[in-house]
């Protein structure tokens, strides 16, 4: 299974090199039908108003220019590039212009997967959603569509595989993944921030916090489940936590995400 992974890795990086055009392609035109994809499968985009909508739709179709993506033992559907150009655009719509110029690939299993990459029946630990790649798979993501899909379906849980992982990947852009997004936050912001998360995360870990646990093994997956909490339930997260939202609304710019509050 891993020499397979291996050998896909190698020809989606080929491609990229010799087929894929450069970050600033021009995008193909958004099709008609995906519209009612979206108004279906994803609350962010329902609650856009039609001019912002037209704004998502052109982040779409520009992130599916610069991006590969490609379905391991699974064939890709439209809702599949939807749902993770979805993903994508949703944490950066905030920003006039945004390239992922750490990502070359998605790779979409059709289930969770282990630490070796193995989604098969008989595979043990099979827990893993999605997963920001590092060493040879660098510039690659790795996601479930089981746990994609499933972000977008239950819009109550303050959760969102999707969107976890590319906050994850926005985080790398300064070099490390540790919860302090350089290419976010405001330099005023760092101690504030540093200060809040890491009271936040005792909160989790005392059982004092609605906040989901897993954000409080380290500081990494504190900003990134704060991230799904916030554009997942970010009425809920303003009442209960005023303070994060706040630090949430800084670091992603949110002069259009206001708007969806």
């Amino acid at each position: 299974m891993i020499a397979y992974i291996v050998l896909l890795l190698f020809i989606i990086g080929a491609g990229v090199l010799i087929f894929r055009k450069p970050k600033k392609a021009i995008a193909q035109p958004f099709p008609p039908h995906w519209h009612e994809l979206l108004l279906e499968h994803v609350n962010f985009y329902r609650k856009l108003t039609p001019q912002m909508q037209a704004e998502f739709q052109r982040g779409i179709m520009k992130f599916l220019s610069e991006v590969y993506i490609d379905g391991v033992k699974t064939e890709l559907t439209d809702l599949d590039k939807v749902l993770i150009a979805s993903s994508a655009v949703i944490p950066v719509f905030g920003f006039e212009e945004w390239h992922y110029n750490n990502l070359s690939g998605v790779l979409l299993y059709p289930d969770h997967f282990n630490y070796d990459l193995e989604f098969a029946d008989g595979a043990d630990s099979r827990n893993i959603g999605g997963m920001v790649g590092s060493g040879q798979f660098e510039n690659q993501m790795i996601l479930s569509r089981k746990a994609l899909y499933h972000g977008f379906d239950i819009t109550t849980d303050k959760g969102n595989t999707g969107i976890h992982e590319f906050v994850h990947l926005i985080d790398k852009m300064d070099g490390l993944v540790d919860g302090i997004p350089q290419a976010l936050l405001p330099y005023e912001y760092a101690v504030p921030w540093l200060n809040l998360m890491h009271k936040s995360m005792e909160a989790i870990n005392n059982d004092k916090s609605d906040i989901r646990h897993y954000g409080g093994t380290s500081q990494a997956e504190f900003f990134a489940v704060a991230a799904e909490y916030f554009f997942e339930r970010p009425e809920l997260l303003r009442n209960k936590h005023p303070e994060l939202y706040t630090m949430m609304v800084a670091c992603f710019n949110p002069n259009k995400v206001s708007s969806v509050q």
